[in-house]
């Protein structure tokens, strides 16, 4: 009888244990502990690329993870999307691979080195500098004096719309009149006529820059920065490669010369090696799925993910990329 009762005070004390830590199951795979529970997606603008396949991998991620609820989290980006990660607020991040690269090596926005790692390298950002075409605006350097957006404040596009402007010998806080809105902001203020010129970085094609093109069609044109990339190569390295804008994708008259940037899925160094491997392992199986959230997701390649450097792979990741 004695028995039985210490048998029932060990069950109620387990029981009281899962409710203080919010009712999570919990199970071991391998060396690493798996909690159950909900996972959040740092991504972008709600008009950018990042948001939809956020949204399209948090649903991939909720149905075939036993226990997980996954949910996407509009933000500004790149550099924020990091700090959320560090800080704990989000769980996965896209990020532009520069950024990440000065999280991983303390430079930039970052005065240390971050905990992050890499799930995988994912497909290409383009960068799209954009001006009203009676704005006068041809080159990056002609934006003196005017009324430009560097994107959202602490987003991988105001990253390189910065060194963009620097590269063109402008001082951003200074030489131009600067404001830093999202996308959704930025694609209505050129519209109405309050500001002169954009950047953006996102993938093909943007749903806001297709708006704004579709809406002002002649009324706006592309800016080549074929010009500004050797100065870019020279001071960061070969993150920022040169690509074009084909004429096909906003139905522009030519294709347009601009600077490529990769994206990066990044984690908390502390995530559990298991769950690492299983949100890469979901990435890949499901990737047709993701396909039809947006066609940005046919770029992702097994082939290309490990290449993160010099953000670490994560061990889960590298365990399913590289087994």
């Amino acid at each position: 009888m004695r028995s039985v009762i210490r048998l029932g005070a060990a069950a109620l004390a387990l029981v009281a244990g899962l409710t203080a830590c919010g009712g999570e199951r919990q199970s071991t795979s391998g060396d690493a502990l798996h909690n159950s529970g909900r996972l959040s997606i740092a991504t972008g603008n709600t008009t950018g690329v990042y948001y939809q396949l956020g949204g399209g991998y948090a649903d991939l991620l909720t149905k075939n993870l036993p226990g997980y609820q996954v949910t996407a989290e509009a933000t500004g980006a790149s550099v924020e999307n990091i700090q959320r990660v560090v800080r704990g607020d989000s769980d996965i991040a896209f990020t532009l691979a520069d950024a990440a690269s000065d999280a991983a090596t303390g430079k930039g926005a970052f005065t240390s080195p971050q905990p992050i790692r890499a799930l995988a390298r994912i497909y290409t950002n383009y960068t799209h500098v954009i001006a009203r075409s009676d704005a006068g605006i041809r080159t990056v350097a002609d934006m003196k004096g005017k009324r430009v957006s560097t994107g959202s404040p602490n987003s991988g596009t105001e990253n390189i719309a910065l060194r963009l402007l620097k590269a063109a010998g402008l001082n951003a806080d200074s030489d131009i009149k600067k404001q830093a809105l999202s996308l959704p902001e930025t694609v209505q203020g050129v519209k109405d006529g309050t500001l002169d010129a954009l950047f953006w970085s996102g993938g093909l094609p943007t749903g806001g820059i297709t708006d704004l093109t579709t809406s002002l069609k002649d009324d706006v044109v592309f800016v080549p920065l074929d010009d500004l990339l050797p100065k870019l190569n020279a001071e960061y390295g070969p993150v920022y490669q040169a690509t074009t804008l084909k004429k096909d994708v906003y139905a522009t008259a030519a294709d347009v010369p601009t600077i490529a940037v990769p994206n990066l899925l990044v984690v908390s160094e502390k995530m559990p090696t298991d769950l690492a491997g299983d949100l890469t392992r979901v990435l890949f199986e499901k990737q047709a799925e993701l396909e039809k959230v947006h066609p940005e997701a046919k770029n992702i390649s097994r082939e290309e993910a490990a290449k993160t450097e010099p953000v670490p792979l994560h061990d889960g990741a590298k365990k399913y990329l590289q087994p």
